[in-house]
Parts: structure tokens; C-alpha cells; sequence
């Protein structure tokens, strides 16, 4: 068969792809007026990974896992949004790692609000001003992050679910010759965690910059013969930056984890689940003790637990967050809870990512 022909035969399937795309949303706004009717949840994680593991066994093995995941991942984006006016608030500047990860999951087109602060995203959440909040809250290098940790003790809302995203850096700029470039913009942990790239590529006379973000690294390269940018790939395109290197980060075991957050949110069992609870123990001997043991002659795996100190006057107390697999309604997690109603804050159960 003739190439010509062969491209025409892309052309027809690529054309009832988008004729069944169009008809698919047209359905999703009739969901969203359904659940907004009855005032229903509508994100729904453990729906879509029914989805993929669905087509993945109707593809037959023709096309991997990951592969349908990034196609029907960026369709689910754009229904949520169909289905989802409400706003979503995320860790800014816009440009910033967690403003990808946001986009990842509610689209390009979502209605988001930039928050300077985790508490900002937290209070935005809390007062109904955005329905979700997207923050992170540990990266496999540098550790967790305090404030998430202190706020989630704190604040009555819960985790819809967990995201684990490789942070790679762009390297951006105007210039199209690398040996044009004097200067270069950044936040000092992308020096850090690209230095074998700046070495190989230039000399100690190019200048690194160290800026707030690289949010602004890539506005600042943008508007700067002879200079570029160390950024995150959404921070390139909205500064419409071309990139001349991607992936230049040293690691490529760097990664963090975000959670998505919401008021009042309930996700269904999924088979593949973590739970989160907080647990504010007495002073009592053997009390953290008696609690693991619960978890342990339930035959419940505990995949995390850290102490954080809680603000208790001038004594010095402690609480702790545990992650564990398994949905909260399983049957024997609701034995361990129902022991300890006072003590123990479930944050929430949601597909295990991490």
C-alpha cells in the first residue's frame, strides 16, 4: 500500500476518534448535571483506574498500561473539567511543579487559583472558595514537608488522592546557540540537582542567578538576551520558552509526592488502597506501642509512620501519621478505628500510588 494511502486511513480513524471524543463528553456534562443534582462526588479515582485496567485487557497486550494511561489520563482531565466548573486551588507560582501536577489531573482548561502558601491552598479549600486543593507533601530526597503534615492535623479536610511525580527540569531559552548564553536563572535546589548538566555545558564564567522560583527563572529568560532558565516544563510553555534540553536534573530517582484535598470526599474501595489517619496518643506508657500492635494482630501493613511535635502549650507532645494499606471500611481497619475514636483522625482512603 502507497504511503499516501496509509495516511489517509490515519486521517479517517484520527477523524472518528474525535467524532467519538465529542460524543464521550457530551455524555460527561450530562453525568455532571446529574451529580451536581445530587450533590455527588465528582472525581472519582478509583473509576478510572477501573477504565485502564479495562482497556488494557480489551487492547490485548497491542498497547502497554502506561501507554493507555497517558492517552485516556488527558481525556479524563478534560471531563473532569466538563463535569467540575468549580475552581482548583494549588501551590503557586503558576509554573510551579505542583501547577503541573494540578494541571495532570483536572486539564489545561481547569479553573485554578494560585495560592502563595500551603496554608493559603488549605484555607481556600476549608472556606469553599475552591473545591480542590493540590499540595505536596514529601519528596524522596529532601523529606516531608512540615506544613502539609501540621495542617492536615489541624484543618477538618481530607485526601482525595496522592500523585508521585518525577521532577524533571527544562532547560529554556530564546537563544537557539548554548554558546550565546551569559546567564542563567533559577531556584539554588535546581543548581544543585543540576550540576553534572552546567558543568558539561559551560564554563564558570556563565552566571547562575538564584531566584524565588523557577516560575520566575523562566519569565525573567524570557525577557533576557543571552540568558536561560533551569524550570519546570508548564513554567516553559506559559512563558512560551522554547527548550533546548529537557531532563537535565543529575537524579533520576528525584521525585515528590502531592495529595489532592477536598472538603468532605469518600472514595469507594478499589482493591489497591492506602489509608491515612493521624494519631494523637496520652501520655500513658506503652500507648504507641499498644496502638501498633492493634494494627499488627489485625494483620494490617503499616507502609509509613512519623512523629510531629503538636503545639500543646510549653510541654512537649507528639502526634503521629500513619499510613497503612487498605480502605478505611475494611472490615478489620474498623476494628482498630472503633477502638480509638478519640485519638485517631482519619484523613482518608484512596488509591495507593506511593
Amino acid at each position: 500500500m502507497e504511503l499516501q494511502q496509509l495516511r489517509e486511513q490515519i486521517d479517517r480513524i484520527d477523524s472518528q476518534l474525535i467524532d467519538l471524543i465529542v460524543d464521550r463528553m457530551a455524555i460527561i456534562k450530562e453525568v455532571g448535571e446529574l451529580k451536581r443534582s445530587q450533590n455527588s462526588i465528582v472525581y472519582r479515582p478509583e473509576r478510572e483506574k477501573v477504565i485502564i485496567d479495562r482497556l488494557y485487557d480489551r487492547s490485548g497486550g497491542k498497547l502497554n498500561k502506561a501507554a493507555i494511561e497517558a492517552i485516556f489520563l488527558e481525556i479524563f482531565a478534560v471531563s473532569r473539567t466538563l463535569e467540575l466548573p468549580e475552581r482548583i486551588a494549588y501551590l503557586g507560582p503558576e509554573g510551579s511543579f505542583t501547577h503541573q501536577v494540578a494541571e495532570s489531573k483536572f486539564g489545561a482548561i481547569g479553573n485554578y487559583l494560585c495560592q502563595k502558601t500551603i496554608k493559603g491552598v488549605f484555607d481556600s479549600v476549608h472556606t469553599n472558595r475552591s473545591a480542590f486543593g493540590v499540595i505536596p507533601i514529601e519528596n524522596n530526597q529532601a523529606g516531608a514537608v512540615k506544613e502539609t503534615i501540621a495542617l492536615l492535623a489541624n484543618k477538618p479536610l481530607k485526601i482525595v488522592a496522592e500523585i508521585s511525580e518525577p521532577i524533571h527540569f527544562c532547560f529554556t531559552s530564546i537563544e537557539d546557540n548554548v554558546g550565546d548564553i551569559k546567564t542563567i536563572y533559577s531556584k539554588d535546589m535546581a543548581f544543585h540537582q543540576c550540576e553534572d548538566f552546567l558543568h558539561e555545558h559551560f564554563d564558570a564564567d556563565v552566571e547562575l542567578i538564584t531566584v524565588d522560583s523557577t516560575s520566575q527563572a523562566a519569565q525573567l529568560a524570557s525577557e533576557t538576551p543571552q540568558s536561560a532558565a533551569l524550570c519546570s516544563l508548564i513554567a516553559a510553555k506559559i512563558h512560551k520558552l522554547p527548550v533546548l534540553f529537557y531532563n537535565v536534573e543529575d537524579s533520576e530517582e528525584n521525585q515528590t509526592r502531592f495529595l489532592i484535598i477536598a472538603r468532605t470526599f469518600e472514595n469507594a474501595a478499589s482493591g489497591n488502597d492506602k489509608t491515612s489517619i493521624i494519631a494523637k496518643m496520652g501520655d500513658e506508657t506503652g500507648s504507641l506501642v499498644a496502638l501498633l500492635n492493634e494494627f499488627k494482630s489485625n494483620n494490617i501493613n503499616l507502609t509509613k509512620i512519623e512523629s510531629w511535635p503538636a503545639k500543646n502549650g510549653a510541654t512537649f507532645s507528639y502526634y503521629f501519621i500513619i499510613d497503612f494499606d487498605g480502605h478505611y471500611l475494611d472490615e478489620n481497619v474498623q476494628t482498630v478505628l472503633a477502638k480509638y475514636p478519640q485519638q485517631l483522625k482519619l484523613l482518608g482512603s484512596y488509591i495507593k500510588v506511593v
